[in-house]
């Protein structure tokens, strides 16, 4: 005998609530990686000042010539990999990561793009994006009329 289920408004704005979560989740999530590779998420830092935006991540072990930083219109993209660990061993644990990683971000400050600088100093990797002149804050004097 069929059970008689009574109608609840809310249990289906909740049903459809929860699948445009996931398909706003599926729509916005990095496509995963080919079987076999691995792909690390790079940890940004990013702050701005009234003249520019700087960048930091930590990226130890890599020499500068491991990582790529590209601007390209409105977007930077910072690329490189973390070499595998060593092979022919018995890890007990293993928490570092490696793999290739691909960060972009889209910058909503216009930007000098010829005085984009990129340093490494002690494993950090830092971007400095000036501002444009026009993206500056400009302080306007206030002046009385008499």
């Amino acid at each position: 005998m069929p059970a008689i289920i009574r109608w609840s408004p809310a249990r289906d704005m909740v049903r459809l609530s929860d699948a445009m979560d996931r398909m706003f989740e599926d729509a916005w999530t990095r496509p995963r990686p080919a079987r076999g590779e691995r792909e690390v998420r790079l940890p940004l830092d990013v702050y701005t000042t009234p003249s520019e935006i700087v960048l930091t991540a930590n990226v130890p072990g890599l020499k500068p010539e491991d990582v790529q930083v590209t601007v390209e219109g409105d977007t930077l993209s910072i690329d490189g990999e973390f070499k595998a660990p060593m092979e022919n061993v018995e890890y007990i644990f293993q928490e570092r990561p490696y793999g290739k990683f691909s960060r972009k971000l889209t910058i909503n400050v216009p930007v000098d793009v010829n005085k984009v600088e990129a340093t490494f100093d002690s494993g950090v990797l830092t971007v400095t994006l000036p501002k444009a002149e026009a993206a500056r804050p400009k302080t306007i004097k206030v002046e009385a009329k008499n």
